[in-house]
């Protein structure tokens, strides 16, 4: 790897959530790898869970921080992974009230450029201390499009979220063909009007945190996103800055044993592996549907799912007699799992992702089939993205109103994309193939990750 053309101070900050963190730590060890220098502030209990993803501990230093007392939040939640989604807002006024500290960390720091998310009060810190500040994006470009369409819609017409029909892409989206169900307007608009932290609304966050940065930038490539890349820069009217893809690099440790070892008594591409991120968690009822899906698809799978609203484990929540039915063909782990190695190992053939942008990139990268079911936020779109623009994946059909899906549609999305015969089958592993060559063609995310660092020092002069 070339030496930088001069070497960075990077301080980061991203939003207190698993997803978030893990992807900002993805781009610092890609930072790393170039000679950069990396100050990663995190919550103080959080260091452990997430320093094994730290592969250049020379280059990248944990700065903790302690997150202030906050009404209704339980003293040992730091992250939206110690609480439950309702609580998220209160994490981040926690992270508001950070605030302060944070000034007295870059002024010992003095970096030259911080990255950060959420706090939308930072770049005018930065800017008061002669830092430059750029707001990294961990969600999707088109989810950000729509969410800036919606919102100026609102602001035009003078209404309330919930009195706008958005089940048409909203005026100026670049992309018409995009339909969603009732059950997915109802979400998006409630999230533009939602409170997220300090008496702020959530996309208010979002567009002030894009407003007074210096830069905005996304963990996207054109060859995924290339539509939303142009409006976006337009609408925002500064430079926006793609990191490309940001691939983690396979851990030098190999999949666990007991995980290869079950694994490989399977024929190639044969395995169902089914994993819906971090912080996801289904209410008991689509669990038993999803599980019992898995069940009839007669493939055998490994699900690695987090307990349902509501349960301590996953174990005590499945299906009735359903492990006895299984036993031998299909395992329900509810810890963490090495995804990126699972996906890797020749006997899996089908991935049944939430389509959060990093499970989303390390599907598109597989050599496995997909099929989308989308839980919450930009996954929403990011699964229309896959299944209805690029066609390179199936989404699970789930009831217009009420948002549920049967045991019947997954079965059907699996055997859909895993049927050799299925015309539509054919067409998505096609259009898949011919993404992930381009994904993986030599030098592209090199290409976009110099460009990118390039960028940044040119930001700071």
């Amino acid at each position: 790897m070339d030496a930088p053309k001069f070497q960075l101070h990077i301080a980061m900050y991203p939003w207190f959530a698993i997803g978030h963190i893990s992807a900002y730590l993805h781009l610092a060890n890609k930072l790393a790898k170039r000679g950069h220098k990396i100050s990663f502030i995190v919550p103080k209990r959080t260091k452990s869970k997430v320093e094994h993803f730290n592969l250049y501990p020379q280059s990248i230093t944990f700065i903790p921080i302690t997150i202030p007392l906050v009404d209704g939040l339980p003293p040992h939640a730091e992250t939206t992974f110690d609480a439950t989604i309702s609580l998220g807002t209160l994490i981040m006024t926690g992270m508001d009230r950070t605030e302060k500290d944070i000034e007295l960390l870059l002024l010992e720091l003095k970096p030259s450029i911080i990255l950060f998310d959420y706090t939308c009060w930072l770049p005018n810190l930065a800017r008061s201390l002669g830092i430059k500040s750029v707001n990294y994006i961990t969600l999707s470009m088109i989810f950000e499009s729509y969410m800036e369409c919606m919102e100026k819609q609102f602001r035009e017409k003078n209404i309330v979220a919930h009195e706008l029909n958005v089940l048409n892409p909203p005026a100026g989206f670049p992309d018409p063909s995009i339909k969603l169900q009732a059950h997915e307007v109802r979400q998006l608009t409630r999230i533009v009007n939602s409170e997220f932290g300090s008496g702020v609304r959530y996309y208010e966050r979002i567009s002030t945190s894009t407003k007074l940065a210096d830069a905005v930038a996304f963990r996207s490539c054109r060859e995924i996103e290339g539509r939303y890349v142009d409006f976006l820069e337009s609408s925002y009217g500064k430079p926006l800055l793609l990191s490309g893809p940001v691939i983690p690099e396979l851990h030098t440790s190999p999949l666990e044993e007991k995980w290869s070892e079950w694994l490989s008594r399977f024929k190639e591409g044969s395995v169902v592996y089914c994993a819906f991120g971090s912080e996801c968690r289904l209410h008991q009822d689509q669990l038993k549907e999803l599980l019992l899906g898995l069940e009839l698809t007669g493939f055998p799978f490994l699900a690695a799912l987090k307990a349902p609203v509501g349960f301590e484990s996953v174990e005590e929540a499945m299906p009735k007699g359903f492990s006895e039915r299984v036993r031998g063909r299909g395992i329900v782990h509810g810890s963490w799992v090495q995804q990126t190695l699972i996906l890797d190992h020749p006997s899996i053939g089908c991935f049944i992702t939430h389509c959060g942008v990093a499970s989303l990139l390390e599907a598109l990268v597989s050599k496995c089939q997909i099929v989308v079911l989308p839980n919450y936020i930009d996954q929403l779109l990011n699964a229309k993205m896959i299944s209805s623009s690029i066609k390179a994946g199936v989404q699970v059909e789930k009831g217009e109103e009420d948002g549920l899906f049967t045991k019947e549609s997954v079965c059907r999305a699996v055997k859909t994309v895993m049927d050799l015969e299925s015309e539509v089958g054919r067409e998505v592993r096609e259009n898949h193939l011919k993404l992930r060559n381009l994904l993986l063609t030599k030098d592209l995310e090199n290409t976009y990750f110099d460009s990118f660092c390039l960028k940044l020092q040119e930001l700071v002069g």
